[in-house]
């Protein structure tokens, strides 16, 4: 999917792509076996080669980094198959949602493994990034306005600049609209009883719990909502992957 993007060249945006794939330019390569471009002028276009042999040479050798910055951030979900194997899919969980709001818990899903830590117990700046070390791509449900924004706060400078695959405004383009439970609900999938009607309000009146009167079952609960919440991104991201890429291939004509 990467490689049929042209957004990442200067001045190219939106329409401009559509026309080179209408033209039948799907792919770097196919740009760079052309002579002539219709709409682009021979040397410009000799400027948007060289652009995509760095482009093309970078993604071989892995720098995701480089296509971090060019391209926007709408469309790094095009790099997910490439980087699936070290997907790191991170949710968290706050007291409150006004401007004094603190992070209560996070949770790391990848690998298989949930990794979960608490305030007050083992969440900190070391052992967060020990969670998301290796971490070459990082999905999120809305994390691009709440979950990140709120750890580079207390933690700054601990979540890796990797491409960032944020389900919350990918869904909406494949016909998957509302919060996360409620897109589970649209694929058929069901959480386990005890967290199944467990909401982001109650989640913040267990965390008081914990904090005022020590009940151990709202602690074990809020960690049990909180690793549901992370681990479910990655059958989600796979799934809205599957649908971009062949509404993508559609419209390329493929």
């Amino acid at each position: 999917m990467i490689k049929r993007t042209f957004l990442l060249l200067p001045g190219i945006g939106q329409v401009k792509e559509r026309r080179l794939w209408e033209a039948g330019v799907l792919s770097w390569e196919e740009f760079s076996e052309r002579r002539h471009v219709e709409g682009i002028s021979d040397h410009r276009k000799e400027d948007l080669d060289r652009e995509l042999g760095t482009a093309m040479e970078l993604w071989g050798r892995g720098r995701t980094d480089y296509f971090t910055r060019l391209l926007p951030s709408g469309q790094h979900w095009r790099m997910y198959r490439r980087l699936r194997e070290a997907t790191a899919y991170l949710d968290i969980e706050t007291d409150g949602l006004g401007p004094g709001a603190v992070i209560t818990m996070v949770s790391v899903h990848r690998d298989g493994k949930t990794v979960t830590l608490t305030r007050g117990i083992d969440l900190d700046a070391g052992g967060l990034e020990r969670a998301l070390t290796g971490t070459k791509m990082l999905v999120t449900f809305n994390g691009s306005t709440f979950d990140l924004p709120m750890i580079e706060r207390e933690f700054p400078f601990i979540v890796p600049r990797v491409p960032h695959y944020d389900l919350r405004h990918a869904c909406p383009k494949v016909g998957l609209r509302g919060g996360l439970k409620q897109v589970e609900v649209l694929l058929g999938h069901r959480r386990p009883q005890e967290v199944e009607y467990v909401t982001g309000e109650e989640a913040v009146y267990l965390w008081h719990l914990w904090q005022r009167k020590g009940s151990e079952n709202a602690l074990r609960l809020l960690r049990r909502y909180n690793q549901e919440d992370a681990r479910n991104l990655e059958p989600l991201a796979a799934i809205v992957y599957d649908r971009l890429a062949d509404m993508l291939a559609g419209g390329c004509g493929r």
